[in-house]
């Protein structure tokens, strides 16, 4: 396993670049899942099927609706650390260990998630296209993620 201390994703949108320093200090195992699945290229092409102004951006779904996944589910990895703006965490069903490839970036203050999911990551530069996102449940014309890159 590669060091995951100071690896930086970088999610290409159709709005533009997000990067996030990835936290393995508080999911190491989500961490891990998302750089394979990276590098496996299965971010690329995929949309933000349900972005909600004021709350929260969820992508990740292979075929767009929010029902789908990668194979395997990681087992929960709640922290302490607070769902607030930029913070990213893993989308899961009801069951606390069912995260596969969803994820959620915070678009405002969404504490009442803390310690229900795993945050693996936080934005640190291209917020701006994070909150460009078309909006909706699903949106009408969802954003895109082009290319998912991880360096460090």
């Amino acid at each position: 396993m590669s060091d995951t201390s100071e690896q930086t994703l970088t999610l290409a949108l159709s709005t533009g670049e997000v990067k996030i320093r990835l936290r393995a200090d508080l999911a190491p195992k989500h961490v891990e899942q998302i750089t394979t699945l990276v590098g496996q290229g299965f971010y690329d092409g995929l949309t933000f099927h349900r972005v909600i102004d004021g709350f929260m951006a969820q992508g990740g779904c292979p075929n767009g609706t929010g029902m789908g996944g990668a194979d395997d589910h990681i087992p929960a990895e709640f922290s302490g650390e607070s769902h607030q703006r930029g913070v990213c965490s893993m989308a899961r069903s009801q069951d606390p260990d069912s995260a596969s490839s969803q994820f959620f970036i915070c678009l405002d203050d969404a504490s009442f998630l803390d310690r229900q999911y795993s945050v693996w990551g936080e934005v640190i530069s291209g917020m701006d296209a994070v909150d460009a996102l078309p909006k909706g449940e699903p949106p009408a014309s969802p954003g895109l993620i082009e290319k998912a890159s991880v360096s460090g």
